[in-house]
């Protein structure tokens, strides 16, 4: 599984552009659907690590869960690690401080949905 989190992380890497301001640094909150359909909210926090990298911790219920993020264009792509597994999620920067996407996780099948929305 880290070896699928490092290709996935490399593949992202190499599409980097520099980071724009689009994507800010902060508390998100969190809406949305699992892999069942079944719904979840929370809060993620995005930090700025770099010109084209960010951290971004995602809590859901009784979950956390952290990764490695960046942002191409208009899409926003994040791999992280939950548990024992590795996923990815993708999400298309809709608005001013509102991300709109869907992600998996390893050894799973189908995709869920989510929305980020910044806090004031």
């Amino acid at each position: 599984m880290k070896r699928l989190l490092a290709c996935v992380l490399i593949a992202t890497a190499m599409c980097s552009q520099a980071f724009a301001q689009s994507v800010s640094e902060g508390t998100y909150t969190v809406e949305g659907t699992n892999l069942d359909g079944s719904s979840y909210r929370g809060t993620a926090t995005i930090e700025l690590t770099s010109d084209t990298t960010c951290s971004i911790e995602w809590v859901t219920g009784g979950t956390t869960s952290t990764g490695i993020c960046m942002l191409y264009e208009d899409a926003f792509a994040a791999g992280y690690v939950l548990g024992d597994a590795v996923g990815i999620i993708v999400y298309k920067v809709v608005g001013d401080g509102i991300l709109e996407g869907a992600w998996t996780i390893s050894g799973k099948n189908g995709s869920g949905t989510e929305t980020l929305t910044l806090r004031d």
